[in-house]
């Protein structure tokens, strides 16, 4: 096919103000990018953006496989609140209520608002967002 240019799992972009923190989840316009490095403002990096990723997620949550989840942009995990937060993918194994981490099947798709209750809609939407000072997810466990 003539314009095809590349597969869109993993994705270029550029740092924002706040910079990039690997492993953490940040808004690029309305894409949710999951970092492969820390980048500074304006340094161009990688980011996945559709597939299976290892994150953070709300240690009050119990996962079902396949369970519909949200990005809680505001403490950087994901979610099975929908309120207020982005809808972004779904669970792909069962995590436990206490767990800190999960896997999550990102959608790769523009995000948007789940509910009615979400902020306003004359609030422009977040171009970055702030990397959390948690630092990267500690590493995946064997399956």
């Amino acid at each position: 096919m003539k314009n095809y240019v590349k597969d869109g799992d993993i994705l270029e972009f550029t740092a924002p103000a706040a910079g990039v923190t690997v492993g953490i989840g940040v808004k690029i316009g309305e894409l949710l990018v999951i970092p492969t490095i820390t980048a500074t403002v304006g340094v161009r990096f990688n980011g996945i953006v559709e597939g299976v990723v290892y994150h953070g997620k709300t240690a009050t949550q119990a996962w079902a496989e396949g369970q519909r989840l949200y990005w809680d942009d505001t403490n950087k995990v994901f979610s099975s609140i929908s309120t207020g937060n982005y809808k972004c993918g779904v669970a792909v194994r069962t995590a436990a209520y206490a767990a800190a981490y999960g896997y999550v099947r990102l959608d790769g798709t523009a995000l948007g608002y789940s509910t009615a209750s979400s902020p306003s809609a004359s609030a422009s939407p977040s171009a970055s967002a702030s990397p959390s000072s948690s630092g990267s997810p500690s590493p995946s466990p064997s399956a």
